[in-house]
């Protein structure tokens, strides 16, 4: 799906740095598909920007919850039983597909009692139940910031293969 972006925006985003040049794709692609990133809008995107638009989920989820609530919230078998650590790999993050391949040897063995429905203060004692998701956590917090970097970097380099760029206002 061709998605536009204003050369004006992505510049001002570029220079105000990585997060918002990232969000200005993001956002866009919000604009045409709604805010999920739905099996609907999925089947519309290139490769590419699901991948670009499942880093930024990945991330979010991470920083908000760790591993055991990017399950919970029925990620889990997206990011684990789908190419998402490949492409990971593809793009150049060798250490971060290594972290989603150890997480979905986990997720293997504890998703179905994560994904099980719970109150609040029973989802909070996921987090000492399965506490070896702590290290896969704070390993990608530890790096998070290079991560999405790597991952900006990318997508400059291949910009096109994400959006269109609107160069007339």
């Amino acid at each position: 799906m061709k998605i536009i972006v204003k050369d004006t925006a992505l510049r001002a985003a570029a220079e105000t740095g990585m997060d918002e040049f990232l969000q200005v794709l993001i956002q866009a692609f919000q604009n045409e598909l709604g805010e999920e990133l739905t099996g609907e809008a999925m089947s519309k995107l290139s490769g590419e920007q699901t991948t670009l638009w499942a880093y930024l989920l990945l991330r979010d989820e991470l920083c908000d919850g760790g591993f055991v609530q990017l399950i919970y919230n029925g990620y889990g078998d997206f990011f684990f039983l789908n190419p998402f650590a490949k492409a990971m790999r593809l793009w150049g993050l060798k250490e971060l597909s290594k972290l989603i391949y150890k997480a979905r040897e986990l997720y293997e063995l504890h998703g179905e009692d994560i994904k099980k429905p719970c109150s609040d203060e029973e989802f909070m004692a996921l987090y000492e139940r399965f506490p070896e998701f702590d290290d896969l956590d704070d390993e990608f917090m530890e790096h998070e910031e290079e991560y999405t970097t790597r991952v900006a970097h990318y997508v400059d380099e291949h910009l096109l293969d994400f959006i269109e760029i609107d160069k007339y206002e």
